[in-house]
């Protein structure tokens, strides 16, 4: 029989902002017993671990990095690099790619002294001209899906060795990895893959086959700890492969561009992998594409067909989750500050760590999403927020900026608009004034938070399947992109749809008996233009204080209303003015007028996290729904982050809350998630005898409990406060 080379690679990831518990048991599960395994087998493999994860392991578990130290000395497991922070390359500028690849190849030669010479590529997400930075930043090779290829026009056969890519004069290899290889391992026997493999071996000589995929597969996906180690597949798996060594070469990749030669040069189309094209596209197309699939699926053509059968670009996550294109918008900010500072200022320890503060925002997981929860999970947006404003934090640090409120228009989120960046060194707010005027952005400096960070519920194609329900895996380990399994009863009955994006200072006219069922089920009837209506803008200053004033005239029924509102920011303060003068009312006619604000990261389910009516009496935990009516205060508290966020009415004034959840798509399951809080207060508005009506209030942001956190009184104080208690 003809001899063949496998090239395992596995990739270990987990995000930046993830649980600490998840490493942890991520590592018990997956991460340390296949070491435990592999360690007893003459056997080489490729692994990537991604910076995020190797990071934490270094600094809990330094043992299992050392283990991995002792395996690259003795050319048991090449190393595979990539960008630190695990970024979609091509989201991020040129400089930030060379950047994050270089610096982590960096890290694990000083650490594991490895030689890197092939990178990891995050999701597979390909773009023809990375190919120049990748040589850049010293990759000679990388793997991409069979997919990629197929796309290019290459058939099943022409896969089995690496191919060369050219851009802008600048070489690097990439080898296709095996879809079937994907699915066979370690969901089949092993003699699954064996069979592949052999049947390869049959048809060619000197092939090479390369399995690249998550890590994870082997103990943390669902059900795979049991079936990879305690049911034994891995041992298994790697006696199956030392059995058939006489054909069957387990190497590295390294080893394979240094004996096999290219099968030839190769330009790849923007793709990823297949799933991951699938879930890039618009709801309708992707459930119309899920139906051709299966309609032609058992057809005796679609082998020949399948190749030529392509889903959407990843790029196009931005426009179906226009919260991702806000992360991302705010990353290049961030970026393009940076990059700014340092063409300007002197090297500095505040410049190193806003890069490395930088590059951990710009994280894949939240900027996007597919079978596992990614955008949709808030402790993963938040983290990348947390440290694109500790990034913010840092270069004003490092320009000596102090005391300071300004306010710049310009368009920061790439719509050919121009919003308004509002800021001083406690507070960053965006305001777009072509999208209703509405605050889409509030971030709280001291903490690293974005209180804005919300996601608007919409429909997935997968909503179909929970409205279906449940299935098992009929006693077989099943992938995640076939279970469907739901982490909490009654799902089907808690979809619902946006109509607006949940952000804050969203102007709503109600019918006049709207309640707060009717506007927390999203049924009450809009009988304004407002809500994303086009505001004009300007901007006044003075000496301490800047205000962004905001005036539309548009239409509520018959009636033509003019709204005036303004946001006021003053030097050193932790609090937004906004006022709002509402002109041309109907004296004969009472108009339901209401104010939305969003407010995320403080979560429900709490005792820790609640109301309170701004004199000391908890109202209940912040997935509460209140209905207020002739109030003036309201406070949102989340103590483990250590904020209170104060708003204080001039008025008397009706006040709704009700929580924001999505019904979402994770590796474990079907699950309800908590995405914000929503209050909404609400007048029925009398006009003066010139048809004027005016109201105003403050968001205050108050982080004094996290502050004393972070610089604790003396020991002795708390004592003398207890005494004197």
């Amino acid at each position: 029989m003809n001899s063949i080379r496998l090239c395992l690679v596995l990739h270990n990831h987990q995000p930046v902002g993830n649980f600490d518990g998840v490493f942890e048991q991520a590592y018990q599960d997956s991460y340390r017993p296949f070491l435990d395994v592999f360690e007893q087998y003459d056997l080489p493999i490729a692994l990537h671990t991604s910076g995020p994860l190797m990071e934490w392991l270094d600094e809990r578990h330094p043992e299992y990095v050392d283990r991995l130290a002792k395996l690259v000395a003795a050319g048991r497991i090449e190393i595979i690099g990539g960008p630190f922070y695990e970024p979609i390359l091509t989201m991020i500028p040129s400089r930030d790619r060379v950047g994050q690849i270089t610096d982590y190849t960096h890290w694990l030669q000083s650490r594991l002294g490895a030689i890197v010479q092939g990178m990891w590529m995050p999701e597979r997400v390909w773009e023809q001209s990375l190919t120049a930075d990748l040589a850049a930043a010293g990759i000679k090779y990388t793997v991409l899906d069979d997919y990629h290829f197929k796309s290019a026009g290459l058939t099943d056969e022409q896969l089995h060795g690496y191919y060369l890519s050219e851009d802008d004069g600048r070489l690097v290899s990439i080898f296709p990895g095996s879809e079937p290889l994907r699915y066979t391992i370690p969901f089949q026997q092993p003699q699954a893959t064996i069979d592949y493999l052999r049947g390869i071996a049959v048809r060619r000589t000197g092939a090479v086959v390369v399995f690249g995929d998550d890590g994870e597969k082997f103990g943390v996906w669902p059900e795979t700890k049991q079936h990879v180690y305690d049911n034994g597949w891995l041992r298994q798996f790697f006696d199956a492969l030392t059995a058939n060594r006489d054909w069957l070469h387990v190497t590295t990749l390294a080893e394979a561009t240094d004996r096999v030669p290219p099968e030839g040069k190769v330009y790849l189309p923007d793709c990823s992998y297949r799933e991951m094209t699938e879930w890039a596209l618009p709801v309708p197309q992707q459930i119309e594409y899920d139906h051709l699939v299966h309609e032609m699926e058992h057809d005796q053509r679609w082998p020949r067909l399948k190749r030529f059968f392509q889903g959407g670009f990843w790029r196009n996550f931005k426009v179906k989750y226009p919260e991702a294109n806000e992360m991302y918008a705010r990353m290049m900010m961030s970026s393009s500050r940076l990059d700014q500072a340092e063409r300007t200022l002197a090297p500095s320890d505040n410049l190193r760590y806003a890069r490395q503060a930088l590059y951990r925002g710009q994280c894949n997981c939240p900027y996007w999403h597919g079978a596992f929860g990614g955008i949709y999970l808030p402790h993963l947006r938040n983290a990348i927020y947390n440290q694109l404003i500790a990034c913010d934090n840092l270069l004003d640090k490092a320009a000596g900026k102090t005391g300071f409120v300004e306010a710049t228009p310009e368009d920061y989120n790439f719509d050919a608009r121009q919003e308004i960046r509002l800021a001083n060194d406690k507070l960053i707010g965006l305001v777009a004034p072509a999208a209703g005027g509405m605050l889409y952005e509030l971030d709280v400096r001291a903490i690293c938070h974005n209180l804005l960070s919300t996601l608007a519920r919409r429909p997935e194609a997968y909503h179909r399947k929970v409205l279906a329900g449940a299935s098992g895996s009929n006693g077989n380990v099943a992938s995640i992109h076939d279970r469907v399994i739901f982490k909490q009863a009654g799902l089907e009955q808690r979809l619902q749809y946006d109509r607006f994006p949940r952000k804050s200072l969203l102007d709503h006219f109600y019918e006049p008996a709207a309640n707060l069922t009717s506007v927390s089920r999203g049924e009450a009837n809009e009988q304004g233009d407002f809500v994303q209506g086009v505001y004009e803008s300007k901007i006044r200053r003075s000496s301490d204080r800047i205000q962004v004033q905001l005036t539309r005239l548009g239409r509520v029924g018959p009636h033509e209303v003019r709204i005036t509102k303004g946001i006021t920011l003053a030097a050193g303060s932790n609090t937004l003015e906004i006022g709002y003068l509402l002109e041309n009312l109907p004296l004969s006619e009472p108009l339901h007028f209401a104010v939305e604000l969003n407010l995320a990261g403080l979560p429900s389910g709490a005792d820790d996290r609640y109301f309170h009516d701004g004199r000391g009496n908890r109202l209940g935990q912040l997935g509460k729904q209140l209905d207020l009516s002739e109030t003036q205060h309201l406070s949102l508290v989340d103590e483990w982050l250590g904020i209170d966020v104060g708003l204080a009415f001039n008025r008397p004034t009706g006040l709704w809350t009700f929580p924001v959840e999505t019904v979402s798509q994770s590796e474990g399951g079907f699950e309800l998630v908590h995405q914000s809080v929503c209050a909404v207060p609400h007048w029925l508005i009398k006009p003066d005898a010139s048809g004027r009506w005016s109201v105003t209030f403050t968001l205050a942001a108050n982080t004094a409990l996290a502050e004393q956190r972070m610089h604790p009184a003396p020991a002795a104080l708390p004592q003398l406060v207890a005494s004197g208690a």
